[in-house]
C-alpha cells in the first residue's frame, strides 16, 4: 500500500552542510541491504560515509548527488554519474547511471524516490545521456517493483555471482 505522494518536497543539489542527513539515510539502506544479502553488504560506520561524500567521493567524476527536502529536513537522496560501457559491441552511448538511491525509512512509499529519479534522469539527459542506468539486488523485489512498474526500467542483463 502506498500512502498519498508528498507534494511539498523540493528536489536541489546536495550542499556540504547535507552531508549528516545523507549518511543517516544511506546508513538505514545499508542495514536493508545487509538484511538481503548479508555475504556481500555490510553497514559502514558513520564517519566513513560522513567523509566519502564531505570528499566528494560518491561520484568521482561526471557525477551529481540530488536531495529531497521536505519542510528543511532532507529525506533522501540519489548519486548518479555520466558513463559509457566498456564492451565494444555495445553501441557508444552516453548512461545516466544511478549509483545510490534512498529515501529514510520514515518517509518511504510516498512518491519520494519517484522524484528522485526523475530529477536524476532530467540531470542526464540534460549533460547528453541517451539511456538511463541502474543496478539493485536481486532479493530486493520492493525495489524491483518500483524501478520495473513504477519508472519504466526494464532489465538489460544480468549479473551473477559465484563465493571463491
Amino acid at each position: 500500500m502506498h500512502e498519498a505522494p508528498i507534494q511539498a518536497i523540493a528536489i536541489r543539489p546536495a550542499q556540504p552542510n547535507d552531508t549528516d542527513a545523507i549518511t543517516r539515510i544511506y546508513l538505514q539502506s545499508a542495514e536493508h541491504h545487509a538484511g538481503l544479502d548479508p555475504l556481500r553488504y555490510s553497514i559502514p560506520s558513520f564517519a566513513e560515509i560522513s567523509l566519502r561524500y564531505r570528499e566528494g567521493r560518491q561520484h568521482p567524476e561526471h557525477g551529481t548527488s540530488l536531495v529531497a527536502e521536505l519542510n528543511g529536513e532532507v529525506v533522501g537522496f540519489i548519486d548518479v554519474k555520466l558513463d559509457r560501457s566498456q564492451d565494444s559491441m555495445h553501441k557508444d552511448m552516453l548512461y545516466c547511471h544511478t549509483i545510490e538511491i534512498a529515501v529514510s525509512n520514515a518517509h518511504q512509499s510516498r512518491g519520494i524516490g519517484a522524484q528522485l529519479l526523475r530529477a536524476a534522469e532530467d540531470w542526464g539527459r540534460a549533460q547528453g545521456a541517451e539511456l538511463a542506468s541502474l543496478e539493485y539486488n536481486a532479493a530486493n523485489h520492493r525495489a524491483a517493483e518500483f524501478y520495473q512498474k513504477r519508472m519504466g526500467y526494464k532489465i538489460a542483463s544480468i549479473t551473477a555471482i559465484k563465493l571463491l
